[in-house]
């Protein structure tokens, strides 16, 4: 059975370089293996590295690599070639079928790159004092540990999610990765090493390396620095980890074999977009309606363009004033966090004639409510990560990163509750659908324009102890930080819940002056 699937991952692999992408297959095969051979390049240089130097590439680079073999294939969404359940129907063995995949796996161009990769990272071992047999038998370990967590990433998303992934699930999945791997890049790019690695940045090793996602790696370089504990832990931990991932792989080919397949298929081919990647509920239906809005309609589109570049343009005008860039830099996120909560301040009105669908299906006040801050979010929570990571690298003081954290979460959060008010309360009258975002239409009164103006205002008033916390952080020092973190983070919390909240009563008791006011407006 193993040889019968041996070679038929050969041929799958053959046949790709021969299908209908073969040239798009082939300019990718030769990418990866300028890549493998750049990074081979770069490991075997580490060999005249000192080895704290050389523990934190490998074991770092070993842990990014763990986790991208896991969580790339539930990103991605790509077909599994090696799914279980495509060799049931040849009656192949079950309690071995496991143990084969895993080996066919290791034919595939991303494997033959991470043995190349490994086999250097064991050449750098070997210089360093390891012994043959140790290095390699690790070195072993370490690409099964890799390519097991590649197959349970491939079960997990068979199992939990549609074979055909559609865009807007993709992005559900990617968004949590920007916003957690990209201030994690920035911090480690802005330390600097001057020829010794950052006390941060060794606290983070050690503690990988005592961690299922790099112990292989670890152990290697304990050994060579003549750690006998730490080598020990490590080497447990590393069989300990291999052990549990062939236990949990096995598990899940019995599930895949034996349990009937979810209907996502026919669902994701019906083109339903984000209302086939949301809950089949009132909140998801909302909120995919809102995202069809947010990301169709130029009215939408061009408010959400112009609060980033607003943001950034606001550093200019400071600086010419004489304001120190440090703390010029340190405007622009909290401005868009404050602009991006107050975005929803009017959202009824966009909705036009289309509100009666909500009115007429009885839809509750706060699934509205929520669903309607989705988009906002969605595209807000990145924008500021990203912008948050690069404000912190421009002044170099990462010891900002929760306080100013937590001023973002409060202008953020505490504009979006305001605004969840604001919308239901005080609408006020704007371009029709089609229109130029930039036409303002005849209102027949001004009230609604206080809505506007109350809710800038509100979510100022509510975040003024965060923004009293930071400029003290600012002043004295970091023993404020947590304060301003946590103050941020359940103002903005709390204001979001009871806005929506009271925006959702509102609602509720408003329908008929709702839709009076978009017919005639």
């Amino acid at each position: 059975m193993a040889a019968h699937v041996l070679r038929l991952r050969l041929a799958l692999l053959v046949g790709a370089l021969r299908g209908e992408h073969a040239v798009r297959a082939a300019i990718a095969l030769v990418a990866s293996i300028a890549a493998t051979v750049a990074v081979c390049v770069a490991i075997l240089g580490l060999g005249q590295a000192p080895l704290p130097t050389a523990e934190t590439v490998v074991v770092l680079g070993a842990a990014a690599l763990m986790l991208a073999f896991f969580v790339g294939p539930m990103l991605t969404g790509t077909p599994d070639q090696l799914d279980p359940r495509r060799f049931w129907p040849f009656g192949l063995d079950e309690r071995r079928l496991g143990w084969t995949l895993v080996l066919a796996s290791l034919i595939s161009v991303p494997s033959l790159a991470l043995i190349a990769v490994t086999a250097c990272v064991v050449v750098v071992a070997v210089q360093s004092g390891v012994a043959w047999g140790a290095a390699v038998l690790f070195g072993a370990i370490g690409v099964i540990s890799i390519a097991l967590a590649a197959r349970i990433g491939m079960a997990i998303s068979a199992i939990l999610l549609p074979e055909r992934r559609s865009r807007e699930l993709t992005v559900l999945f990617t968004l949590p990765v920007i916003v957690i791997a990209f201030p994690v890049a920035a911090y480690f790019a802005s330390l600097r090493w001057d020829g010794q690695v950052p006390s941060a940045v060794h606290t983070a090793t050690s503690i990988v390396g005592f961690s299922p996602l790099a112990a292989p790696q670890a152990f290697l370089f304990h050994v060579a620095a003549g750690e006998a504990t730490a080598a020990w832990v490590s080497g447990l931990v590393a069989l300990a980890t291999i052990g549990g991932m062939l236990l949990i792989w096995n598990l899940l080919v019995r599930r895949l074999l034996t349990a009937s397949e979810r209907p996502y298929a026919t669902r994701e081919r019906s083109g339903l977009g984000w209302f086939g990647s949301l809950p089949a509920n009132a909140f998801g239906a909302i909120a995919a309606r809102s995202l069809v809005y947010w990301l169709r309609d130029r009215r939408y589109i061009v408010n959400l363009l112009v609060v980033p570049i607003a943001g950034v343009l606001t550093v200019f005008p400071l600086l010419v004033a004489g304001v120190p860039l440090w703390i010029a830099a340190l405007v622009p996120v909290p401005l868009m966090a404050l602009f991006f909560g107050w975005l929803p301040h009017n959202d009824v009105a966009y909705d036009s004639t289309a509100l009666w669908m909500h009115i007429a299906s009885g839809v509750r006040g706060l699934p509205d409510r929520f669903g309607r801050l989705v988009p906002v979010l969605l595209v807000a929570l990145p924008v500021l990560a990203v912008g948050i990571s690069v404000t912190l690298a421009v002044i170099a003081d990462w010891h900002l990163m929760l306080p100013l954290i937590g001023v973002t979460a409060a202008l953020l959060l505490t504009g979006l509750g305001i605004s969840s008010v604001a919308s239901v309360v005080a609408p006020y009258a704007v371009s029709r659908p089609g229109d130029s975002p930039f036409q303002q239409p005849q209102r027949s009164s001004s009230h609604g324009s206080y809505g506007a103006a109350l809710t800038f205002v509100g979510a100022l008033l509510a975040s003024t102890p965060t923004i009293w916390l930071f400029a003290l952080t600012l002043i004295d020092g970091e023993q404020h930080g947590a304060s301003t973190f946590w103050v941020g983070v359940l103002t903005g919390v709390g204001v979001l819940f009871g806005g929506s909240a009271i925006g959702a009563a509102i609602f509720e008791r408003s329908g008929e002056r709702l839709m009076e006011f978009v017919e005639t407006t």
